[in-house]
């Protein structure tokens, strides 16, 4: 199975990314996680993403909050989907990253999630690995469907809750 590999622009944006690990935990999707910059260390990230293929990855997910720059760099020097996730910041409450994230120029496609929504951005990238394997598809179905059966029982309890008014 190709792996994920999670760069964050600071390790600041670790409480944000930790939800992504959770999720790919729970899919047992390998991965890795760095921390790399846009600005202050862009050699590295253009070098591991020039690399992330031969190096057995599948999808690249990027966390990075103000300017936001990492998803597409990352995206410049592969051939491999990568996926943004805007961080909130205490400026201007993550509006800044989303808009850094998701404008990319034609030909830099950079998916992009909600603000912080790391969680997305792993089952995107489980729901892009699941394209060539069963496996992970399947996993896919069971938790749609423990989602349906969840809000199912949050009906039942609400309708009960309803009829004691």
């Amino acid at each position: 199975m190709k792996k994920v590999a999670i760069i964050m622009g600071s390790d600041s944006d670790f409480p944000v990314v930790s939800k992504a690990v959770k999720k790919l935990k729970e899919f047992d999707v390998p991965y890795e996680v760095h921390v790399m910059s846009a600005h202050r260390t862009p050699d590295a990230a253009i070098n591991f993403s020039a690399n992330a293929k031969q190096n057995g990855f599948g999808v690249i997910i990027a966390a990075a909050g103000m300017a936001a720059h990492l998803a597409g760099v990352l995206a410049a020097k592969t051939t491999l989907p990568v996926i943004g996730i805007p961080c909130k910041s205490a400026q201007l409450d993550g509006m800044d990253a989303l808009l850094a994230t998701v404008m990319m120029p034609t030909g830099i496609p950079v998916a992009t999630v909600a603000v912080d929504g790391a969680a997305n951005a792993a089952i995107l990238a489980v729901e892009m690995l699941a394209l060539a394997d069963e496996e992970l598809a399947q996993k896919l179905e069971d938790m749609k469907k423990e989602m349906e059966q969840g809000v199912a029982a949050k009906d039942e309890a609400m309708q009960l809750k309803v009829a004691e008014l």
